[in-house]
């Protein structure tokens, strides 16, 4: 009978075989976050509870406790209604994006001329679309739809849907066409996942006489959860950092503001974090239930 100190080894030794390729490919990243990373994060944390102000050279700390993060709840009458306004934006236009990258990865993985370059349309978006060029396209109003106002679009959606959900459903009209430039690295993803589907398993389904629509729900979507998940994760993290956002906003401008400062900024900055956290770990905690009811586990 062996030993526990011989179990342990052999356990780690079976997880080293599993995950150690996973783990090499990680440790690059982690190096370069423990070099340059850690050190600003960890400051950042203990400015938050400081009233932080700049003079001869140097930071100067106050300890003020929790007080910067009850003012952005208790008397910043803007900080909580744009973060609210902006997180019920990402939860419709989310979705878009992934549905949309999925129906585009559908299209393009099917067999027709020229495919190559249809795949390179589709993400070249990625490459133009920086922050700067955003900012100028925006301010050029060529994200809105111009159907909108031919339509009085804006009008029937405050009529059918409300005024509590208006603004966030115009909002995301209003940039809808450069929402779908988003959708290139998520083409991409989608478009390796279809590729690792083998076609035999098509091939068998098609001769039992299974329409493509079938087999697109009982092979196709099933498949392709671990990369739906994937993108949506993707998604979340690049929208929250979107160039344009109304909160990244409000936290520079009370960086630099003279009542509020660094310290003030950054305890705004962490509440923002928790929840993109949040909502990344809620997202991880559905479609790892999803994947365990697919694979029979409870």
């Amino acid at each position: 009978m062996s030993s526990p100190r011989r179990k342990r080894k052999e356990l780690l030794m079976y997880r080293w075989k599993r995950y150690g390729v996973g783990y090499l490919f990680v440790l690059p990243w982690l190096l370069g976050f423990l070099s340059f990373m850690a050190y600003p994060i960890a400051a950042s944390l203990y400015m938050s509870f400081h009233d932080v102000r700049v003079g001869g050279g140097q930071f100067r700390m106050t300890w003020k406790g929790w007080a910067n993060y009850h003012y952005a709840f208790v008397k910043d009458n803007v900080f909580p209604v744009e973060l609210i306004l902006y997180m019920q934006e990402m939860l419709l236009i989310i979705p878009i994006i992934v549905i949309f990258a999925l129906l585009i990865s559908l299209f393009l993985n099917q067999e027709f001329p020229l495919r190559f370059l249809y795949r390179g349309i589709f993400f070249l978006p990625v490459i133009f679309a920086t922050g700067q060029v955003l900012t100028e396209l925006f301010s050029q109003g060529a994200g809105e739809l111009p159907f909108m106002k031919q339509y009085n679009l804006e009008n029937l959606v405050q009529q059918y849907i409300g005024p509590q959900f208006a603004d966030p459903v115009l909002s995301v009209l209003s940039r809808t066409i450069i929402i779908l430039w988003y959708s290139g690295v998520q083409i991409i993803i989608f478009l390796a996942g279809l590729q690792s589907i083998s076609r035999s398993v098509y091939e068998a389904v098609w001769i039992d006489g299974a329409s493509p629509w079938d087999s697109f729900w009982k092979i196709t979507l099933p498949n392709m959860v671990p990369f739906i998940s994937l993108c949506t994760i993707y998604t979340i993290v690049e929208l929250f950092t979107f160039p344009l956002n109304p909160v990244i906003r409000h936290i520079r401008t009370n960086m630099f503001a003279v009542e509020t400062g660094y310290g003030y900024s950054n305890a705004l900055a962490w509440i923002y974090f928790v929840f993109i956290l949040l909502l990344l770990g809620l997202t991880m905690l559905v479609f790892r239930r999803i994947v365990n009811l697919r694979e029979g586990k409870r």
